[in-house]
C-alpha cells in the first residue's frame, strides 16, 4: 500500500480499479496521513465530479493489525450517526487491503488553522466560537440522543468543510456502555496522542474507568482541551492536565474570551460528576440572560446569521427583515468562504418562499456571490438564479429583472435560449405594466444571447404588441429596444419591420414615444436601402416636422437632414456610375446608318 501511494494518487485509482475494487470516487491529492492511520485524499465523486474526500485506512500494515477494531468501529458509527454538525457520509469501499471511506469535502482543522488567511482578532474570534458551538451541539447529541461517549475530541477529529464549517469525526472508540462491541473502554488507549486529551480520571485508572461515570465526562473536559487548543495554538497545555489537575488559572487564560473562561474552568473540572457536560455547556453559551459568562453563543454573529438563515421559513416576517439586513450591512465582513458556501447556499434556498422578501435577496445572492471562485460561480450562482425564472412570484421576477445588469454579461446563450426566455417571454403578456416594462428593459442585456429564430421571429412578434400597450413609457422602450435590435436582424427582417414599427411610433399620441422613432429611424439608417429611404423613410419622418411639440418638430427635421445628406451621397455615385457605363457602350447605329449616342 506504502508503494501505491508512492506512484501517485491517479495511480492508486488505477491500481485499485485493476484488482476488482469499484470505486465510486477519483483520488486527487493527498491532504494529511498518519504514520499507521488514516490517510487523507482530496477526491471528486465519479458520477458527477463534485468535490468530496476519503479516507484510506491500509489493513495491511503490519503496526494496524491492533487498530482494525477501531477502523471499522469509526466506519459503522459514521454510516448510522447522522448529524448536520457531524463529518458527513457518502460512501465506502472495503477490500482485503484497504478500507477507502468517501465524505463530504473537508480539511482538518489543524490545516485550516494554519493556512487560515489574516484577519481581524474580532473576525477569529468570532469564527472559533462559531465552531465550538457546532461542536458543542455535535457532542450533546451524542451524549444525549444517542447516549455514547465520542472519546476522542481534539483537533485532529475535527474537520472544515470549504464553508468553514466545522465538522466533528474521529469515531474511532464512539461507544456505548451498553455496546457489547464497545471499544472505548479496553482500547481507548491504542489512538494516537490518545492521552493528551484524556481526562483525569482516564490518567488515574484506566479507560474502563469511564463505564462509571456520566457518559459525558471524557467528552466534556476534552472539550475544554479544545477551547484551549484553538485559541491558544503556540501556548503548551494547561497545568490542569497534569496531577493534581488543579482548575485552570486566569494567568492561563491567554486569547479565550473573557465571557467563556468561567464555562472553561468547568469544563476542566477534575471531578467528572461534577464536571460541565457540552450540553450545559451549550445552554450557558446559548443564554440571553444568565448573567455575566454567559451568551458567548447566541451573541456570536455567525451563529445568530446560521440560525436565521436555517430557520428562515419559519421566520415572521420582522424577523426576515432583520436578517436580510444585517446580511446586507455585513456581507464584506464575513470570512469569504463562509460568505460563499455557507450563507449563500442558505440564502437561495430562502428564495423559494419569495413574496416580499425577493427583492432583497436577490441582491444579497450576488453581492455574496463575489465570493465565489470563478470556476464555480455559474453552479453556485447563476444556475440557481436561472431556476427562479420558472417561478410565478411577480416578486422574485421584478427582482431577477431589476439585478439582471449585474449577472447578464455572464450568462451563456445556451442557458438564456433553454432556460430563461421559454418563462422571461411570459413577461410582455403580464397584467401588471411594471413587470411588461422590466421585461422590456431586460431584453436590451439578453439579446446577444438569444439566437436567430427568437430574434427574427418570436420576440419580434411580442414587441408589435407591446407598440400597442396601454402604457405609454412601455411603447417607448418597445420602440427604442426595436432601433438597437435593428442592425442585428436579418436583411428581410429589416426590410419588413423597421420602416412600419418606427412610423407607428411616430404617429404614437406620447411626446416621447414619436421621439423614439425619429431616433430610431436615425439610429438605423444604415439598415435601409436607398429606394426604401427615399420612398418610405422620408415620407414618414416629413410629416412629423409639423408635429405640434417643437421638440418632436426638431428631432424630425435633424432626421431629414440625415437621409437627405444618404439621399444626396448616393445620387452622386449614381452620376458617376452612369457616366462610366455610357463610355464603355459601344456606338448606337441609327436606322440611317449614321452613329450616334
Amino acid at each position: 500500500m506504502e508503494y501505491l501511494r508512492n506512484l501517485g494518487s491517479a495511480a492508486v485509482s488505477t491500481l485499485v480499479q485493476k484488482s476488482g475494487i469499484n470505486l465510486p470516487f477519483i483520488l486527487g491529492s493527498k491532504v494529511s496521513s498518519c504514520e499507521t492511520f488514516w490517510t487523507l485524499y482530496d477526491a471528486t465523486k465519479r458520477d458527477d465530479g463534485s468535490p468530496v474526500s476519503v479516507f484510506e485506512y491500509d489493513l495491511i500494515h503490519p503496526l494496524n493489525k491492533s487498530t482494525i477494531p477501531l477502523a471499522r468501529n469509526a466506519l459503522r458509527k459514521l454510516r448510522t450517526i447522522r448529524h448536520p454538525d457531524i463529518l458527513k457520509f457518502m460512501d465506502v469501499v472495503e477490500s482485503d487491503s484497504a478500507i477507502f471511506i468517501m465524505t463530504e469535502r473537508v480539511k482538518p482543522l489543524q490545516t485550516a488553522l494554519q493556512t487560515m488567511p489574516p484577519r481581524g482578532s474580532q473576525e477569529r474570534e468570532e469564527w472559533l466560537l462559531w465552531g465550538l458551538h457546532r461542536v458543542s451541539v455535535a457532542l450533546a447529541f451524542i451524549n444525549d440522543s444517542v447516549s455514547s461517549t465520542h472519546g476522542n475530541v481534539c483537533p485532529k477529529s475535527i474537520f472544515i468543510t470549504p464553508a468553514g464549517e466545522w465538522k466533528l469525526g474521529g469515531f474511532e472508540v464512539l461507544s456505548n456502555p451498553r455496546d457489547d462491541l464497545a471499544v472505548l473502554y479496553t482500547m481507548g488507549g491504542l489512538l494516537p496522542e490518545a492521552m493528551s486529551y484524556a481526562s483525569p480520571e482516564v490518567k488515574k485508572s484506566g479507560w474502563s474507568a469511564l463505564k462509571d461515570g456520566p457518559i459525558h465526562a471524557a467528552d466534556s473536559y476534552a472539550l475544554g482541551l479544545l477551547l484551549h487548543a484553538t485559541f491558544n495554538p503556540t501556548d503548551p497545555p494547561p497545568a490542569t492536565v497534569q496531577p493534581p489537575h488543579p482548575p485552570p488559572q486566569a494567568s492561563s487564560r491567554g486569547a479565550i474570551p473573557q465571557s467563556v473562561f468561567p464555562s472553561f474552568r468547568k469544563l476542566l473540572n477534575p471531578g467528572p460528576k461534577t464536571r460541565m457536560s457540552p450540553k450545559a455547556f451549550l445552554d450557558i453559551g446559548m443564554a440571553e440572560t444568565a448573567g455575566e459568562g454567559s451568551g458567548f453563543f447566541s451573541d456570536n454573529r455567525l451563529v445568530k446569521v446560521c440560525g436565521g438563515l436555517d430557520h428562515f421559513s419559519l421566520s415572521s416576517e420582522s424577523e426576515k427583515e432583520a436578517l436580510i439586513r444585517m446580511l446586507k450591512d455585513s456581507a464584506t465582513s464575513f470570512p469569504p468562504e463562509f460568505a460563499a458556501f455557507r450563507i449563500l447556499p442558505s440564502v437561495v434556498s430562502a428564495l423559494e418562499f419569495g413574496g416580499a422578501s425577493a427583492a432583497s435577496i436577490v441582491p444579497l445572492i450576488l453581492q455574496f456571490g463575489k465570493n465565489v471562485p470563478p470556476e464555480d460561480y455559474s453552479r453556485t450562482v447563476l444556475m440557481p438564479l436561472m431556476k427562479l425564472y420558472a417561478n410565478p412570484d411577480r416578486g422574485m421576477r421584478m427582482a431577477l429583472l431589476d439585478s439582471l445588469p449585474e449577472y447578464a454579461e455572464k450568462l451563456e446563450k445556451k442557458v438564456v435560449v433553454d432556460q430563461v426566455w421559454p418563462h422571461l417571454q411570459t413577461g410582455f403578456s403580464d397584467t401588471v405594466a411594471v413587470i411588461r416594462e422590466a421585461t422590456v428593459r431586460a431584453i436590451v442585456l439578453l439579446s446577444p444571447k438569444l439566437n436567430d429564430r427568437i430574434l427574427n421571429n418570436d420576440l419580434l412578434r411580442h414587441l408589435a404588441r407591446m407598440q400597442n400597450d396601454p402604457e405609454a413609457s412601455i411603447r417607448t422602450n418597445t420602440c427604442i429596444l426595436i432601433g438597437r435590435l435593428g442592425p442585428t436582424l436579418g436583411y428581410n427582417t429589416k426590410r419588413k419591420v423597421l420602416v412600419p414599427a418606427f412610423s407607428r411610433a411616430i404617429k404614437d399620441p406620447f411626446v416621447h414615444a414619436r421621439i423614439a422613432g425619429l431616433m430610431a429611424f436615425m439610429s438605423t439608417s444604415d439598415c435601409y436601402d436607398m429606394e426604401d429611404v427615399a420612398g418610405k423613410v422620408i415620407p414618414n419622418v416629413v410629416g412629423a416636422t409639423l408635429d405640434k411639440e417643437k421638440i418632436v418638430r426638431d428631432q424630425a427635421f435633424k432626421a431629414l437632414e440625415l437621409f437627405v445628406k444618404k439621399l444626396e451621397a448616393h445620387a452622386a455615385t449614381m452620376v458617376r456610375l452612369l457616366n462610366f457605363r455610357t463610355l464603355l457602350s459601344p456606338p448606337m447605329i441609327s436606322l440611317a446608318g449614321d452613329s450616334a449616342y
